[in-house]
């Protein structure tokens, strides 16, 4: 039987069992990167996928042909893609000579346009993700505006550590709630990995309105230090010196996002981190992090990761 459908384009016969039933069991628009459909219409079999949460999927992939060329123009997300076999064939027009190969890296911004012609076989893995998956760590890691940055279009980079990385994602089984949150948790290092690795600064940017450099880190920083509190649009205004009304615009144009989201997921970071590294009771967990109480909390994490706190520290903690 083929249940392949506009959601889901791959037929069975290039899909393995487990594929098959991840897609089935993923929501719709885990199938929407548009480098995944472009794979799917391609020869390539789909050897593993999974839809991680936050916004994440990976997919592996095994392509055997003579030769046969793959286009992708502008698919609105980013793509990491990790040689794991083959590839020594592999091209990308515009840089001849240049082939892939077991490990090797490339990056592929939401913005780019490249044709490849792929010869004899392949294995690779692809991680799908949004450009706002950088919002928060170039702020907090590389204490930059988010419109200051850009992913650079990068053709079979080394990287061992990040290689390592996606080996480690590989090695994790793509199944059950413990396995997609340690998937999850690895993928997350990775990204934030690339971000340091392959984030430039974006050319010929003028940047208009926001906040000033240091009033941005002053912000960032009064934030971390109370997010035990109750924090109000009206208390950032007064460490700003601006009015509510303006801070909240600025504050948007600077941080990516406005002060209430901000200020949601760093709450969210500083449990998993405290979750991840800590035995306090998760009660303590959610009076450092500002919630109400504990069921507060446990809405809130859950939201965030699919599963509650206590779920979660015991499947990445193992």
């Amino acid at each position: 039987m083929n249940t392949n459908s506009p959601s889901n384009p791959i037929p069975d016969e290039r899909m393995t069992p487990a594929a098959r039933a991840a897609l089935a069991a993923a929501p719709a628009d885990a199938m929407g990167h548009a480098v995944f459909r472009t794979m799917s219409g391609t020869e390539a079999t789909l050897e593993r996928f999974a839809w991680l949460g936050d916004g994440l999927a990976a997919a592996v992939w095994e392509r055997h042909t003579d030769e046969q060329e793959t286009i992708y123009s502008q698919p609105g997300h980013h793509t990491l893609s990790c040689y794991l076999g083959g590839g020594y064939r592999v091209e990308r027009n515009g840089s001849p000579g240049q082939f892939g190969g077991p490990h090797r890296l490339c990056s592929l911004p939401d913005w780019h346009e490249s044709r490849w012609m792929v010869r004899d076989s392949l294995r690779l893995m692809h991680i799908y993700f949004m450009p706002e998956h950088f919002t928060r760590r170039a702020v907090v890691e590389l204490d930059r505006e988010p419109r200051e940055l850009m992913l650079q279009d990068r053709t079979y980079f080394d990287n061992p550590q990040l290689a390592a990385m996606c080996q480690s994602l590989l090695q994790v089984p793509w199944l059950g709630t413990d396995g997609l949150l340690r998937a999850n948790e690895i993928t997350h290092e990775a990204l934030s990995h690339l971000l340091h690795d392959q984030a430039a600064l974006r050319p010929d940017l003028r940047l208009k309105g926001g906040l000033a450099p240091y009033l941005r880190r002053r912000l960032a920083e009064w934030i971390e230090a109370h997010l035990h509190e109750a924090i109000t649009l009206g208390r950032l205004a007064e460490v700003a010196c601006l009015s509510e009304f303006h801070l909240a615009r600025m504050f948007r144009t600077s941080f990516g996002m406005p002060p209430s989201a901000w200020i949601a997921a760093r709450r969210i970071d500083r449990a998993r981190a405290l979750l991840k590294t800590g035995a306090l009771p998760l009660q303590q967990v959610a009076d450092a992090c500002g919630y109400a109480d504990l069921s507060h909390f446990s809405h809130r994490f859950r939201a965030a990761t699919g599963v509650p706190p206590g779920q979660w520290r015991t499947a990445i903690r193992g």
